[in-house]
Formats: structure tokens, C-alpha cells, sequence
């Protein structure tokens, strides 16, 4: 079964709905972030591949989330703040969500129906989707974004 996230709205970091067809023709890579995580790092590596394959079609997108040990307490604004601060972060921090749970964001609630199923580990989740829409794999929260799986899936995504 293929899952598409095609019709999922989400709210931006202001708070207005975004419809993800507007990303149709880019491969996406969706990851819940958190600002006060052992993963934390991991925005250098995500900002990397934000910066290496955004000309030719990734979009990165992160969404932060507090279910995991509280990791992710500020407000968007200070949220935002560290990221580009800290990380020099330029892909775009949409509002906060829950990644697990009966109360999972729309979003999320469509992704762990991605292989294997289920809910969201721990921060720093990567989900990838194809220009299409259909999500094409999930790697856990210790797949760092520069291991080779990763930016292997991701340029084959791209030349699809």
C-alpha cells in the first residue's frame, strides 16, 4: 500500500494551514525536531542536505515536537531563534506537533503508516517522500543525515 501525505494540511511556524500539495515535484525529507535533544546536532547534517540538494528538488521540513522527554519546550518564536542562531537553519520549522500518540498531528498519523508501522521512537525521525507524495522510507532517530542509506534514498529520489 502506498501512503501519500498529498492531502495533508499542516500549519506553518505562524499558523496558517499549508496544503503538502504545494510541494508536489519536490522529494521531502519530513523530520520532527527538538531543540534539547542528544539528536540536536543532527541540524547541522539536516541544513547540509537542505543546502547540497535544494536546487535540485529537496525540500527539508521540520516540525517540532515535545513528546519525547520534554525536549522541545519553547515557544515557535524561540524555537526559530536557536535554530537559525545555533544551526544557521534555513529549511522552514512549521508549528509544533504531536508525533505519536491518539492525538497525533494529521501529518504524523499518515507517515507511521509508513513500513515498519507505528508510532514516531524519539526525536529526529526522518520520513522521505518522493515528488509524488508517496512516502518512500522511514529512518529512526539514529540515522544520522549523512549516513549513506539516507543520501543514497535521497539522490535516487531526486532523479526519479
Amino acid at each position: 500500500m502506498t501512503i501519500s501525505i498529498s492531502d495533508v494540511t499542516v500549519k506553518d511556524a505562524k499558523g496558517a494551514e499549508r496544503a503538502l500539495e504545494g510541494y508536489a515535484g519536490k522529494v521531502l525529507l519530513v523530520v520532527n525536531v527538538a531543540s534539547r535533544c542528544g539528536h540536536t546536532p543532527q541540524y547541522t547534517g539536516l541544513e547540509a542536505l537542505n543546502r547540497k540538494y535544494a536546487a535540485q528538488g529537496l525540500t527539508v521540513l521540520g516540525f517540532p515536537c515535545n513528546d519525547f522527554g520534554a525536549q522541545e519546550p519553547g515557544t515557535l518564536e524561540e524555537i526559530q531563534s536557536f535554530c537559525s542562531t545555533q544551526y544557521d537553519v534555513t529549511f522552514e520549522i512549521f508549528g509544533k506537533v504531536q508525533a505519536k500518540g491518539d492525538d497525533k498531528s494529521p501529518i504524523y498519523a499518515r507517515l507511521t503508516q509508513t513500513e515498519p508501522a507505528g508510532d514516531v521512537g524519539w526525536n529526529f525521525e526522518k520520513f522521505l517522500v518522493g515528488k509524488d507524495g508517496a512516502v518512500i522510507a522511514r529512518y529512526k532517530s539514529n540515522v544520522s543525515p549523512d549516513a549513506p542509506e539516507l543520501v543514497g534514498a535521497i539522490e535516487a529520489a531526486l532523479k526519479a
